[in-house]
């Protein structure tokens, strides 16, 4: 998929567990419910990642949820490649550039592909589509982000708006702008464009792009 850059899963475990609220509690945020099946979303984000072309994930997690982290591994019966413990919540930036500092000098060259561990992706065969077209890139050295086609005018996302698309790459596009979260009127104008995504918060590039 990647030719010789290994595709290394980084799976982002943060959240307070506020938002599902008494179901989602601060130990257990709902990253580690069954919610869309039998298995905790966190659980089926590994699935998702598991066999070729993905290597061993990596996660991303505050001090508190190492045990829940570690046992969705071993319920998933599946190897992980390190589980990267935050002091205390910064946000996604800085527990990207934590396991990015890491992976360069452990697999220098390789992808990370950086997922949230909440996503619920019914259709797998889209998703390792869209993997394959931002390994294509990624591995030039491009930051990809994923976007997702709007269905509706939904004011609680952030948008990005499609630039050109790269050469040969009819699905890939550069990033005109990244749009926060927009009232009603605006996200209606964006949907009938055509021209916004809804911003899913994956991402894929290797170490040393994202590093500078």
């Amino acid at each position: 998929m990647a030719g010789s850059n290994a595709i290394v899963p980084v799976i982002l475990s943060g959240g307070a567990g506020t938002r599902l609220w008494p179901l989602s509690r601060r130990l257990r945020p709902k990253q580690f419910l069954a919610l869309g099946s039998e298995n905790s979303m966190f659980r089926e984000t590994i699935a998702r990642v598991s066999g070729a072309p993905f290597g061993p994930a990596m996660a991303v997690c505050s001090a508190e949820h190492r045990f829940l982290v570690a046992e969705e591994f071993r319920r998933a019966e599946t190897p992980f490649a390190a589980i990267l413990l935050e002091p205390c919540p910064r946000n996604t930036a800085p527990a990207i550039a934590a396991a990015a500092a890491v992976l360069e000098r452990q697999q220098p060259g390789a992808l990370m592909l950086v997922l949230p561990s909440d996503h619920v992706i019914g259709d797998q065969a889209a998703f390792e589509t869209a993997v394959a077209s931002a390994a294509t890139v990624a591995a030039d050295g491009q930051l990809v982000t994923f976007g997702i086609v709007p269905t509706e005018a939904e004011t609680g996302y952030g948008y990005i708006q499609t630039g050109e698309p790269f050469v040969g790459q009819d699905n890939v596009h550069s990033v005109a702008a990244f749009v926060e979260k927009p009232d009603i009127q605006t996200a209606r104008n964006y949907l009938a464009d055509g021209g916004y995504l809804w911003n899913s918060g994956m991402f894929m590039f290797t170490p040393e792009s994202f590093l500078g």
